[in-house]
């Protein structure tokens, strides 16, 4: 039977260095050899020859993904909330920036409904092909499953880690009228009045609310939870009275704490804002390790290749550690983080844990 060992003396290799040469170069010598048997009117040697050549011919094409790299189309990001808000503002960065990476138009498209879960659920059973993204937030992905009665997708496992985009903290805001200046204020006249001493929210099951959960637990106290339909009337209600505190994102708030309407007693976040360095971290203030932040991700499909994630990664990494970016968003109160794709899932698995055990030790229902 004819052999690599039968030719190796005309090839001047051996089994031992014949798997490290690259393929062409050993289709080459191969065929070489195959050649100068041919002559002898070997029917195996002529079908090798034949064989050989079809290998030499197929190892010249270049694959799919050398002949077309990705990107080389449009990609659509999915967001699975509705227009307006600090999610836009992370999107057009996002989106603007990897076009210009990338060299392919990054589509914005909204898929709201169902607390994110419309649009999640679209991206888990999109094609892993990198050209359907999910850039979603915290309240997907880590609040809203914990609350749904049954949850449209599994955050871990149906969706393909690729960076953590960033963070904002809420602000704990009070109306200029109580008498209120620092967090021990706050918490004094918060146990004076058991049940009484209110909190607003942007509505239940939000972020605002569970800050303000975790406000309670950490300091001990039973502040009563009203929720509003969305920020604006909870603003409006915390300058008129109805209710003693409020939890919100600092552009809900930052016009109205200018005008002297709100007094700003802390921030959620474990380093203050830029944009606000007067204002104290909860933490700094006497609750150690408090942190609630609204957090943004990029994900894909589950079973997303590495290439893909590879590449995106280090395009948003390269994004993400702009100067230029970094204070630009810093303006916004939002702090551009980045990093690997494990940290990511990290960073989720950290924070729903934190909110599973809130919702469980305030008794939330499902929403």
């Amino acid at each position: 039977m004819t052999s690599l060992h039968y030719f190796a003396p005309h090839l001047n290799i051996s089994d031992r260095d014949h798997p490290q040469r690259p393929l062409q170069i050993r289709l080459g010598a191969l065929l070489k050899v195959a050649l100068l048997f041919n002559s002898r009117g070997n029917v195996f040697i002529h079908s090798l020859v034949s064989f050989v050549c079809l290998l030499s011919f197929a190892a010249l094409i270049p694959s799919t993904s050398q002949a077309n790299p990705y990107p080389d189309h449009p990609v659509h990001v999915i967001t699975p909330f509705p227009a307006g808000g600090a999610a836009d503002v992370v999107l057009r960065l996002v989106t603007q920036k990897l076009s210009e990476g990338l060299g392919v138009p990054f589509v914005v498209e909204n898929k709201a409904g169902a607390g994110g879960g419309i649009g999640s659920l679209f991206v888990a059973k999109a094609e892993a092909d990198g050209y359907t993204l999910l850039l979603t937030s915290s309240s997907a992905m880590s609040i809203n499953p914990l609350l749904a009665e049954k949850s449209l997708y599994n955050p871990f496992t149906d969706f393909t880690p690729i960076v953590l985009i960033g963070s904002s903290p809420n602000v704990l805001v009070v109306n200029t009228k109580e008498p209120i200046n620092s967090l021990s204020d706050l918490i004094t006249q918060a146990k004076a009045k058991p049940a009484q001493f209110s909190f607003a929210s942007n509505g239940a099951g939000t972020l605002s609310h569970l800050t303000g959960e975790l406000f309670n637990q950490y300091a001990g106290v039973s502040m009563l939870h009203v929720p509003y339909k969305g920020a604006a009337p909870a603003v409006a209600d915390t300058i008129g009275g109805q209710v003693n505190a409020l939890f919100a994102a600092y552009a809900s708030v930052s016009g109205m704490v200018k005008a002297g309407k709100l007094k700003m007693i802390g921030v959620t976040s474990l380093n203050r804002l830029e944009i606000a360095p007067e204002t104290p971290t909860l933490s700094e203030s006497g609750l150690k390790g408090f942190e609630s932040n609204q957090w943004w991700g990029l994900y894909g499909p589950p079973h997303l290749s590495g290439a893909v994630v590879s590449k995106l990664n280090a395009e948003m990494n390269k994004i993400l550690s702009n100067k230029e970016n970094k204070k630009r968003f810093a303006e916004e109160s939002i702090e551009l983080m980045g990093g690997t794709p494990a940290q990511l899932t990290q960073y989720l698995r950290a924070d729903y844990s934190k909110w599973e055990k809130v919702i469980k030790n305030a008794n939330i229902k499902n929403q």
